[in-house]
């Protein structure tokens, strides 16, 4: 258990995931400005800490029940509005003339698509996230080794919705977005069965573990 300013208690491994799960929700909209190719594939990078919401997000669900999770999903709002105010206040300060050259043209371009890419990861990641809960939740039948199937269907189901809301926000008028919508689409689900299962039960018997200590 680990002590809370109030004095109160409060389990070890939720404390573990929230403060994993705040960092995954800002570099989430960061990442996504790279689109990456995974094969024929092309995926837009924020893939990969999104994948790490969803298990977060389930891990905690399974841990410490449903209404713990959305509590966590919703306080996750909170560093993704944060690092939007911050790069907006960042780049509209002065930049120094001093600053290696290279890094001063990319800065603006990347960051500044960061802050429409984390408006669309905010909306996305909101329906998203409460999505998975919400079905992992109700796949409590079940029960035991299962607990991997219930995870990667709950991700694969949720992650096509976020692919929808996110791909639509973030590129719609910038570049086609077709292309996108199928790749990192079928890439979520496929990673959603490969990845999800072995994550989700690494990080129950690392909450069960560090709840134990």
């Amino acid at each position: 258990m680990t002590e809370t300013p109030n004095n109160s208690l409060i389990p070890r491994s939720l404390f573990v995931f929230a403060v994993l799960y705040g960092g995954m929700t800002c570099i989430a909209g960061i990442l996504g400005s790279k689109q990456v190719a995974l094969g024929p594939l092309a995926v837009e990078a924020g893939i990969f800490p999104f994948l790490l919401l969803v298990v977060l997000s389930s891990s905690v669900a399974e841990l410490h029940g449903r209404e713990v999770a959305n509590r966590l999903v919703r306080f996750g709002f909170i560093p993704l509005i944060t690092a939007i105010i911050l790069i907006r206040i960042v780049l509209e300060l002065p930049t120094d003339p001093g600053m290696y050259e290279p890094a001063k043209e990319a800065f603006p371009i990347i960051l500044s698509q960061g802050s429409r890419l984390m408006f669309a990861g905010i909306i996305a990641y909101g329906v998203s996230q409460f999505l998975n809960v919400y079905i992992f939740s109700r796949l409590t039948a079940m029960k035991g080794g299962l607990i991997a199937l219930r995870a990667s269907i709950a991700s694969a189901l949720s992650q096509v919705v976020d692919t929808l809301i996110f791909i639509t926000i973030a590129f719609y008028g910038e570049r086609p977005i077709g292309e996108l919508l199928v790749g990192q689409g079928t890439a979520k689900v496929v990673l959603s069965f490969v990845l999800v299962p072995f994550l989700i039960v690494f990080f129950v018997k690392l909450g069960k573990r560090l709840d134990t200590k």
